[in-house]
């Protein structure tokens, strides 16, 4: 039997206060395989995560773990206590406005400075001195910073160390009302397959702020640093946002086929020992992060989704159809929005009630199969 140590680890002091805490999970593989680390919640509505997590705390105790794996679920606890009546909000931070999963740090110079420094370390050096550069970085920047950080930054500041400790980073999320979907580095399309999502999203090595950006972009980067050098190395930290289902919602049976999900990616990668999980046979669409688009309502009113997720909606079709009761005996009252172009849904907006400029839609277009 696998052991489960429980940690705790403080991420925020409130007014009167009080620390607030995150539960951290730590199994200790045997050391021959990449460490992983895995969280949740980072969005207070979003809390399908933290059953995913249970169901991998469930599998990975009769397991055998090559690799060090660190899940922390309920990753916000300010977040996840940003309550309006029977809804959670905790997407934003609400003394700033700050998206929560946008206060990441990244330095873009660190990179290319460090190649340039070091132009002939072997690969095993790289990994382990440029690891060390990022976490001194860090520490540094955000978290030993003279001036302080803001709550959004100190927050993700600390769990982005213990992420950097990682080979393997995967940030759980769930849109709004959606299907499952992951955001991929555009470096590691081939292990897209390894999960059993069905839509995927490949993106640049762009920084943007999010947790699996601020995880990849730094190895990515080197990597590219170093080819400018004209030497190869590979990148050598994956990191995945997946984001799986709608706010709000939580379902255990659904989290044990996430877990295999999850369990299946981690095998093919190493960091278990195992040879029963195995990717599903699926059709998975793909498009590019440019390509997956947000559609937003030209009018105001009350809406029906009527797209559903993960078909491919021809030019013409109907997404929604908007009530305007105001307009009753008009031939406005009832209007049909259409899809501008091909494209497979992938999520929508939570509310019926829309204000014109809303983004009731994202879709992929441009997209392809894997």
């Amino acid at each position: 039997m696998t052991t489960i140590e429980r940690s705790s680890l403080e991420v925020a002091v409130v007014a009167n206060g009080q620390a607030l805490s995150v539960p951290v999970y730590k199994i200790r593989g045997q050391g021959n395989g990449p460490n992983v680390y895995i969280q949740a919640n980072m969005h207070g509505a979003e809390v399908q995560g933290n059953a995913v997590i249970y169901q991998l705390l469930e599998q990975l105790k009769s397991l055998t773990c090559l690799g060090d794996i660190t899940l922390v679920p309920l990753a916000n606890p300010i977040g996840s206590n940003q309550k309006s009546g029977e809804f959670t909000l905790g997407r934003f931070d609400p003394i700033t406005g700050e998206n929560w999963n946008r206060g990441y740090h990244f330095n873009a110079q660190l990179p290319v400075e460090f190649a340039k420094a070091n132009p002939d370390l072997s690969s095993d050096e790289i990994k382990s001195e440029f690891r060390r550069a990022i976490i001194e970085d860090l520490e540094l920047s955000k978290l030993n910073n003279p001036y302080g950080a803001k709550t959004c930054q100190l927050l993700c500041a600390q769990l982005q160390r213990m992420a950097f400790d990682a080979d393997i980073v995967l940030d759980l999320h769930t849109g709004p009302i959606s299907s499952r979907h992951l955001y991929c580095p555009e470096y590691a399309k081939d292990r897209a397959t390894l999960f059993d999502i069905p839509h995927v999203l490949f993106i640049p090595s762009d920084f943007d702020g999010a947790m699996d950006e601020a995880s990849f972009c730094p190895w990515w980067q080197l990597q590219q640093a170093y080819q400018a050098q004209g030497r190869e190395i590979d990148v050598m930290v994956d990191a995945f946002t997946l984001e799986l289902g709608s706010q709000e919602w939580l379902s255990l049976d659904a989290a044990k086929e996430d877990s295999d999900s999850v369990l299946s990616y981690l095998q093919a990668r190493g960091s278990i020992d195992s040879s029963i999980f195995q990717p599903k046979q699926m059709t998975r669409y793909a498009c590019m992060l440019k390509d997956y688009r947000a559609f937003y309502a030209p009018q105001s009113g009350l809406v029906e989704y009527l797209a559903p997720f993960g078909e491919v909606l021809e030019e013409g079709e109907p997404l929604v159809q908007m009530l305007n009761i105001e307009r009753y005996g008009d031939e406005r009252c009832v209007t049909q929005v259409r899809a501008p172009e091909p494209c497979i849904p992938v999520l929508h907006f939570a509310s019926a009630s829309v204000n014109q400029g809303t983004e009731l839609y994202k879709v992929m277009t441009n997209f392809f199969t894997l």
